[in-house]
């Protein structure tokens, strides 16, 4: 079981690196292909689309393909897009890139998720391996900020030098592909006879969203990516715009976000299995709420001055990507708590659905944030992260009751 378990978490980190990496790429297409800002930006859309079409398709149907084969797959797609990148160096390989990796990642995600519920004995520990996964994940998110710039030649902005990277990551995917190759996996809880076609094993899972359970937990996971996404693609943005850092000290700084979001999962994990997951996530809230109200007021008497390095950033700097902290146990824990009390042959439609929102939360809250931001400036822009935390209250609160007080007890083991 260890095995598996080290399986699921290399497959994690290996699509968090790629999928995070957009806002790096988008730069540096731009240095190197002339491309200009509105062309780049599709970047986004080719890998948040392709998750939730892809998604839609296969989640209902994952079942029948059996999750250890959709992930071989998804790895072995990545590592040809990877190898490609430095062999053909032009945007069309950029795209697919995202596309292959937004289409890799909605396999991953949906068998990831649904083999959870396979591999652990009860909702304690599934709510604590669901924790521990979304930590690992930040974690590659933190690495790939590191990772890339240590192939980025900032004295020549036009170099392709920084595409060697990609011959770590295919080397990365495809230890991921020879490590769960040789792992057994046992599907037999969850393989369905071949009785039904496509469209009914769509209409199921089009049909588990039509339960108000599931309705209402949608829109909070779509409420929740919303507000992370937002923050996370315009955090290096706004230290750079508002906080007056230079470019790559504002995407260095970003990197305070993954951490603490890594930092809060972990802690959730070990804080669940004593306290009742929903009285937790609503102090996060109120916490995060709290830290908007006092990190912008600092951003707003940022004066002109020169930053050079960590030492003279200002403390808005600092204190605002600290909300990763207290807004990283939210998304693992109500995964969990869906998934946890549904049955077995169901974790994988679910596990669709929340890929799809999740995407579609992300795309819409990159793209608020940003019009946000041009139109009324920054400030107001990460002010209106209030409007989520407060629908987050709501939905939650609303979520738990749902699920009934028995599911809300037993899933308190922890829980993107």
């Amino acid at each position: 079981m260890i095995r598996v378990k080290l399986s699921l978490l290399l497959n994690y980190f290996v699509f968090a690196i790629l999928l995070n990496s957009v806002g790096t790429v988008i730069l540096q297409v731009q240095n190197n292909y002339g491309v200009a800002e509105s062309s780049a930006s599709v970047l986004e859309a080719f890998k948040d689309l392709t998750i939730a079409v892809v998604s839609f398709l296969v989640a209902s149907y994952i079942t029948r393909i059996g999750y250890k084969r959709a992930m071989l797959a998804a790895l072995a797609l990545v590592m040809l897009a990877c190898l490609l990148m430095p062999q053909v160096p032009a945007f069309w390989t950029t795209k697919l890139l995202f596309a292959a990796t937004g289409a890799g990642f909605a396999l991953i995600k949906v068998s990831i998720f649904a083999t959870i519920g396979l591999i652990t004995n009860d909702r304690n520990e599934h709510a604590s391996f669901m924790n521990f996964l979304e930590s690992f994940f930040m974690i590659g998110v933190l690495s790939g900020y590191f990772l890339f710039s240590a192939f980025v030649d900032d004295a020549n902005p036009q170099s392709t030098a920084w595409l060697t990277v990609y011959y770590v990551l295919a080397a990365i995917a495809g230890l991921a592909f020879l490590l769960l190759l040789t792992t057994p996996i046992d599907e037999s809880k969850v393989k369905r006879e071949a009785s039904t076609g496509f469209v009914d094993d769509l209409g199921d899972m089009l049909r588990l969203v039509l339960l108000p359970t599931v309705l209402v937990f949608v829109l909070t996971a779509f409420v929740y990516v919303l507000m992370e996404q937002g923050i996370m693609s315009w955090l290096p943005t706004f230290n750079s715009k508002i906080l007056n850092l230079p470019t790559s000290l504002s995407i260095q700084m970003a990197s305070i976000l993954a951490a603490s979001t890594a930092l809060g999962r972990f802690l959730a994990g070990l804080l669940l299995r004593r306290v009742s997951w929903y009285w937790l996530l609503m102090t996060c809230l109120v916490i995060s709420g709290g830290l908007v109200l006092l990190a912008l007021p600092l951003a707003a008497g940022v004066g002109g001055q020169a930053v050079t390095g960590w030492g003279d950033a200002p403390l808005a700097a600092f204190v605002f990507p600290m909300i990763g902290l207290f807004i990283a146990p939210i998304y693992p824990a109500i995964n969990s708590a869906i998934l946890s009390s549904l049955p077995l042959h169901q974790h994988g439609p679910m596990a669709g659905l929340i890929v799809i929102f999740s995407a579609l939360g992300g795309t819409t809250g990159s793209i608020i944030t940003g019009y946000v931001f041009e139109t009324y400036g920054g400030q107001t822009a990460f002010y209106f992260s209030l409007v989520p935390i407060g629908l987050l209250l709501v939905l939650i609160t609303v979520f738990s009751r749902f699920v009934g007080t028995n599911v809300v007890a037993t899933v308190s083991g922890g829980g993107h």
